[in-house]
């Protein structure tokens, strides 16, 4: 699996690209070739979880880009869920890329001072072989964290076989996350890993989180230009279960 902040398909390589390269964010320039290598990046993978994922604005030349990746990728299956839009300029999405059809793909707005933030959950496999996939992308304010991190333990409090992945804005041993461990089965990362920023990452800010697998290669890889690396892990249920079902 794959988890990865695409940021919306544009470059950044240092801090003064927030300020000099500003224009990325609102025009389409670049960002189709970045694509192209997002989708090779994600290609190895047998799902992708996707945040800051542009649904169709001015700044992705009006392209879904989790749709062009999923084409472009290779995947069958593909789904995102909007959150965020300011005019037609630019939006942002959660995404999800497979090769496995979901049973089930469910949307959920996330609380907070400012709206805008959702999680994804998308179910696969039947019976015990069945699993959860949530994929979301947390506010920058630690309140606004708390609480979000409250209603996604209200939310997984029952499932058993889960994979939560995302950007969480903070590492994960940060305060706010421990109504999240208690309410869920949901163990952190087996280690912390430096995903931010991307041309010198120092704070650990991206994660995968799991119940009811084995947790095997754990490793950040460049996500094509943007300010977070991305997050593969590979996952082996526990249990009976074989992986191909799972």
């Amino acid at each position: 699996m794959l988890s990865a902040n695409i940021q919306a398909g544009h470059s950044t390589r240092a801090y003064r690209d927030y300020v000099v390269r500003g224009w990325g964010h609102v025009l389409p320039n670049g960002k189709q070739r970045n694509l192209d290598a997002l989708a090779e990046l994600a290609r190895p993978f047998d799902i992708v979880g996707l945040q800051e994922s542009d649904p169709g604005s001015l700044r992705s030349g009006f392209t879904n880009q989790t749709q062009a990746l999923a084409e472009r990728g290779g995947f069958p299956f593909w789904s995102h869920q909007p959150n965020r839009r300011v005019s037609r300029i630019a939006s942002s999405a959660n995404g999800l890329l497979s090769r496995v059809s979901p049973t089930t793909v469910l949307d959920y707005a996330l609380p907070g001072r400012l709206g805008g933030r959702g999680v994804m959950l998308a179910r696969f496999g039947e019976g015990e072989a069945a699993w959860t996939l949530a994929v979301t992308h947390l506010s920058l304010g630690v309140a606004s964290r708390r609480q979000q991190l409250d209603f996604l333990g209200e939310l997984l409090a029952d499932e058993t076989r889960l994979v939560l992945m995302g950007d969480f804005n903070c590492p994960a041993t940060s305060r706010e996350f421990e109504g999240l461990y208690r309410r869920t089965a949901l163990m952190p990362p087996p280690e912390p890993i430096a995903t931010f920023p991307s041309w010198g990452p120092t704070r650990s800010l991206d994660h995968v989180f799991t119940a009811g697998f084995r947790v095997g290669e754990y490793r950040a890889l460049p996500a094509a230009g943007s300010d977070h690396m991305a997050v593969a892990v590979t996952l082996e249920p526990l249990g009976n279960v074989s992986p191909a079902a799972a």
